[in-house]
């Protein structure tokens, strides 16, 4: 393969991450899905992390397993959505990817068990994910992300 045809297929693989990543996240905003999105939902946030599983970092690997365990919380597919946080948080924590990414981990984490009904479990990964906001350096990053946690409180009541 020539340096040519890589560098296209690297920004082609590049693309469709990033066009599957959005997409999920425009069917993740609809308020009301029908099965079918729900489904190509599932499919896109499966395909963008394997488009950047191709030419991505670990960065884009745990962001992809954090779509993926969101997708799964949201459609109360609790066995998918557990083993996705899972993965975002052991990328994260093999890496040492931190700051906003490691609190997101944490916030899948709980998330999942929240959605599995296990609240004990989702309490712990909440207070690790809050523990780890005060370390997002960024301020609109951790007030968005604290907006974020605050969902998962509407799950447990």
């Amino acid at each position: 393969m020539t340096a040519e045809n890589t560098t296209l297929e690297q920004e082609w693989h590049e693309k469709f991450a990033k066009d599957l990543f959005n997409l999920t996240w425009d069917l993740l905003d609809k308020e009301k899905r029908t099965v079918e999105e729900n489904d190509k939902m599932v499919h896109a946030a499966h395909a963008s992390r394997f488009h950047w599983g191709e030419i991505g970092t670990p960065l884009e690997f745990e962001r992809g397993e954090w779509q993926i365990s969101r997708v799964y919380a949201v459609l109360n597919r609790t066995q998918p959505a557990l083993y996705h946080a899972e993965r975002c948080l052991a990328i994260c924590t093999e890496h040492g990817i931190e700051d906003f990414d490691i609190a997101f981990a944490y916030e899948a984490l709980a998330r999942a068990y929240a959605a599995a009904g296990r609240a004990g479990k989702s309490q712990e990964y909440m207070s690790l994910a809050g523990q780890a906001a005060q370390e997002i350096e960024e301020e609109g990053n951790r007030d968005y992300f604290l907006s974020e946690l605050g969902t998962i409180s509407d799950l447990q009541e």
